[in-house]
């Protein structure tokens, strides 16, 4: 067999496969980040802000109504629309950052 040339640029696949490796983890290291920081908010206004301080955001009104009771019933639902737009909005970002955007050319294949 002849000796092949090997271009300046050219790397041994175990060492591409550990660089897509590495680029993977970071890409799901951002990912959970970001969704643990969501949950973390998710938590606040769900749990602390509606249930444990419910009676000290009550002395505050807003709109008529006192905080702890706006909070506990729309506040806490808005905020989740909310978290789900912020989230599909920073993952295309980090998506487009680490290269795995989606196309959007998805077809279906055609059963004749």
């Amino acid at each position: 067999m002849a000796d092949e040339e090997k271009s300046p640029d050219a790397t041994p696949a175990s060492s591409q496969s550990t660089e897509v490796a590495e680029h993977h983890k970071a890409y799901w290291k951002a990912n959970i980040r970001l969704v643990l920081i969501l949950l973390v908010v998710w938590f606040l206004f769900g749990c602390v802000f509606s249930i444990l301080m419910v009676d000290k955001l009550n002395q505050v009104t807003f709109g008529g109504f006192k905080l702890g009771f706006w909070i506990s019933q729309q506040g806490t639902i808005l905020v989740f629309i909310g978290l789900i737009f912020i989230y599909a909005f920073l993952l295309q970002k980090l998506d487009r950052k680490h290269g795995v955007e989606d196309e959007g050319h998805d077809e279906l294949p055609e059963d004749h």
